[in-house]
């Protein structure tokens, strides 16, 4: 409770930026009308961190989970900072349509610049298609 009014201080103040997500800790998953945009759940089995669930920040909203299980692989890392503010290591790329590549920091989303992007640019490409055979 206090980390929240901390965070809404700081922001008011402008000593922060908004942040995009906010962390908090279940010990279950959340239900997709529960999870809300903006929000990060850790879920969490006693000390053991399971699972990072959140609405995908591009158009899609899709419910993603990472896993937090370091025996699984793909597996991401999760940290909170003391306002609550997630930072998610590796990126999260998006294989569906929406093609999100992106990576949290302090709360924060940057996208990555293949992000929305079927296909990289060609970079010896003239128009810059990045799609076979568009170009000729």
């Amino acid at each position: 409770m206090w980390t929240a009014l901390a965070r809404r201080c700081l922001t008011m103040l402008r000593f922060i930026p908004r942040p995009e997500l906010v962390g908090e800790v279940m010990d279950c998953h959340p239900s997709p009308d529960v999870l809300r945009r903006g929000t990060l759940v850790i879920v969490k089995d006693g000390k053991l961190e399971k699972w990072a669930c959140l609405r995908c920040p591009g158009n899609c909203g899709e419910k993603l989970m990472l896993s937090l299980n370091p025996a699984r692989r793909p597996r991401w890392a999760v940290k909170l900072d003391w306002l609550g503010r997630p930072s998610i290591t590796p990126s999260v790329h998006q294989l569906n349509a929406c093609r999100c590549h992106f990576w949290i920091t302090r709360g924060t989303v940057h996208w990555c610049e293949d992000s929305g992007n079927p296909l990289s640019p060609d970079p010896t490409s003239t128009t810059g298609s990045g799609v076979p055979g568009a170009d000729a």
